[in-house]
């Protein structure tokens, strides 16, 4: 079908909703529904046959040459089927941590990790600092980075009376922006791949794939902002709009926003052990991340055809996989340390305290479905082509498409909920037009591009790392959406000043200069703003 500006409603109208009414799921079912009738010319059979396509294709992998309920039914009856191994994947690894979690739990390991912590972290900057460090250091993943550090840090943060909302924040403005201009990570790998792809294709020798993404890295201004950003908000507790609200409720022993109820999947009904020790929680999370980056690199080294490197490894890795084998390892270990304890038997029961974790990964799982239901529809629909279109159409002075691009960028990873996407969409396009006009532009429309989507991925409610985040702290996925939108709208602005910078006199030191004062500026300004309201 040839695609048009309509290709926008569904995930506009989906993301209209989610603010309107804070409901995620109804408004993920809305958009999904409305842009799987537009696919299918408004016949609501086929439609439907669509949309019970794409959920099943969450966990089988199918070819039919027809979208129908017999087609789709009866592939899946006669085995003409594998699994699709990364969403699939990805649901089994939320289960097992919300299992693991469970244990830990139970047996009292977050407990004691949040007495020990509150003697060693007195303050509340300090247990966001350390929030913020973690994420930092724990780049091999996105999905791996928000689950993990979120886990971590909510006994410290809790007992220090922040909100899950901020937590959300500090995890999610933590983990793309470092994957992305990390290398040995799975986004750098990812994004390498596309590099070599393009320099081989347009006959660029100046520099090699893994070079490329290295002089990248100064230039992917949001990413290197968001972080600094993150840093100022906690250490001048710049809390600003909904975050204000939030932290001063938090400070009053509410966590999160009671006018939505409870946490969905929240494991308080979990009695746990008097005779927790803090390896309960540590020694399960330590062989969660050894066994994950264990299988990474297993993985990628049984993948390789050619020459062994590092980043080769990493380039051909199995990540979604490489949880699951982590994630069944670190619940090994936290069923034994259950098991094998004093006072074993005390508290919720092993079994009951396994089916709480698994039931409290359910919301999550839910949100996801939905969010890949319409991410795949959106595709359908052609929207991200059309935005791509759109770019490669206009008219623009080159000195403005670093600019042009970030923002294209991120209104594409906005709409679709991909990063990824939008990197394998546009960053040809980029390289497409970098050539035509003027080659020297190439790396930092590029990075431009990374940057761009990475701030549609934090602004964008159906984005998959967002959804990890809220799971991650503990937090409403709406308010973490909330809370977190404007400070990444800040980050975007320094962002397209800088970019413009950038466009017209080609200095990277510059742009970094100005988007450095601007983050100065912004912390004045919202110091002031903070003590004022």
């Amino acid at each position: 079908m040839e695609v048009t500006i309509y290709s926008l409603i569904p995930p506009i109208l989906a993301l209209l909703l989610v603010i309107v009414t804070k409901k995620v799921l109804v408004s993920l079912g809305i958009g999904s529904i409305v842009g799987a009738l537009m696919v299918n010319q408004f016949n609501p059979i086929d439609a439907a046959a669509q949309i019970y396509a794409i959920v099943l294709g969450i966990i089988f992998d199918f070819e039919v040459e027809e979208t129908s309920f017999a087609n789709v039914t009866n592939a899946i009856i006669d085995n003409q089927f594998a699994i699709n191994t990364w969403e699939f994947y990805i649901i089994i690894f939320l289960f097992l941590l919300g299992m693991m979690a469970a244990l830990i739990t139970r047996s009292g390991g977050s407990r004691a990790f949040g007495e020990w912590a509150m003697k060693r972290v007195k303050t509340r900057v300090g247990a966001q600092m350390l929030t913020v460090f973690l994420g930092i250091i724990i780049f091999i993943d996105d999905y791996f980075n928000s689950l993990t550090v979120g886990n971590v840090s909510r006994p410290i943060t809790d007992r220090h009376g922040i909100s899950r909302a901020k937590l959300a924040y500090l995890v999610d403005s933590t983990a793309a922006p470092m994957c992305v201009i990390a290398p040995v990570s799975s986004w750098g790998a990812y994004i390498i791949a596309i590099i070599a792809g393009i320099l081989t294709t347009h006959s660029i020798t100046d520099y090699g794939a893994l070079e490329a993404f290295m002089i990248m890295v100064p230039m992917n201004i949001y990413a290197i902002v968001a972080i600094v950003l993150v840093l100022a908000v906690v250490w001048f507790k710049l809390d600003i709009g909904a975050m204000k609200t939030h932290e001063e409720r938090a400070m009053k022993g509410d966590l999160f926003n009671p006018a939505l109820g409870p946490i969905p999947g929240a494991q308080e009904d979990i009695q746990a052990s008097s005779s927790g020790r803090v390896g309960d929680l540590v020694w399960p999370i330590i062989a969660l991340i050894v066994g994950t980056v264990l299988f990474m690199v297993v993985t990628g080294m049984q993948a390789i055809e050619g020459q062994l490197s590092l980043l080769a490894v990493f380039e051909n890795t199995d990540v979604a996989s490489s949880l699951v084998y982590g994630g069944l390892f670190g619940l090994v270990v936290a069923l034994l340390l259950s098991v094998f304890k004093p006072k074993a038997n005390e508290g919720t029961s092993l079994p009951s305290a396994l089916i709480i974790g698994f039931k409290s990964m359910l919301p999550a799982v839910y949100i996801l479905i939905f969010a890949w239901t319409i991410i795949s529809i959106i595709d359908a629909l052609g929207t991200g082509e059309y935005l791509a279109l759109v770019v490669e159409r206009a008219n623009f002075n080159p000195m403005f498409l670093p600019v042009v691009l970030f923002v294209i960028a991120g209104f594409a990873a906005f709409t679709t909920g991909t990063s990824w996407g939008t990197f394998g969409l546009l960053l040809p396009i980029a390289a497409q037009m970098a050539v035509t006009l003027d080659v020297t532009l190439l790396l930092p429309m590029m990075a431009a591009v990374l940057a761009g989507s990475i701030f549609g991925d934090h602004c964008s409610p159906i984005s998959d790392t967002t959804i990890l985040s809220s799971t991650g702290a503990g937090s409403h996925h709406i308010d973490h959406v909330v809370t977190q939108l404007p400070y990444a709208l800040i980050t975007a602005g320094i962002s397209i000043i800088s970019y413009l910078v950038l466009g017209f006199t080609a200095s990277v030191m510059l742009s970094l200069l100005v988007a450095f004062g601007l983050v100065g500026l912004v912390i004045i300004v919202l110091k002031r703003i903070a003590i004022t309201a």
